[in-house]
């Protein structure tokens, strides 16, 4: 499983903190950044993560920034891509099993280290449902579509 990891100062930490716990996992986990703890701007790292989701079938994202709604917002914004923001063990199973997120999304000033890992893991562990969800996924696929 490949899962491509981005953040922007504010998560970097935490980013860095899951990226290596991946890893241990042997899972083939790439860091596009941020390296610094200089401030950058989250929506650059969103975009590189969704790119390379959207590039690569079956991979996931993880992104962090400082709450997780600015990486969610600017990562939902990508056409295919179903960013969920985490906060507990079981909207990392949800997001996953009725959701199919392609991506997840952790506050950094949030949560902790501790319960980030357990929550990528749950997720990660989580497989999409299908069924009464197949059709729901279809319909936010639908609003990917409308333009104003």
């Amino acid at each position: 499983m490949k899962l491509y990891f981005g953040s922007d100062h504010a998560g970097r930490e935490l980013k860095d903190a899951l990226l290596s716990h991946a890893a241990k996992k042997g899972m083939s986990a790439l860091d596009l950044g941020t390296d610094a703890d200089l401030s950058v701007d989250y929506p650059d790292y969103a975009r590189a993560v969704g790119e390379s989701v959207l590039a690569e079938p079956g991979s996931f994202g993880v992104l962090v920034c400082g709450t997780g709604i600015g990486m969610s917002i600017a990562a939902n914004k990508i056409y295919g891509i179903r960013a969920a923001l985490l906060y507990n063990e079981e909207t990392a199973r949800l997001a996953h099993q009725h959701n199919n997120a392609n991506i997840v999304v952790f506050g950094g000033r949030e949560v902790s280290e501790k319960d980030a890992i357990s929550w990528l893991d749950a997720f990660l562990s989580a497989t999409f449902e299908g069924g009464r969800h197949e059709r729901r996924i279809e319909k936010i696929a639908e609003l990917d579509r409308v333009r104003h």
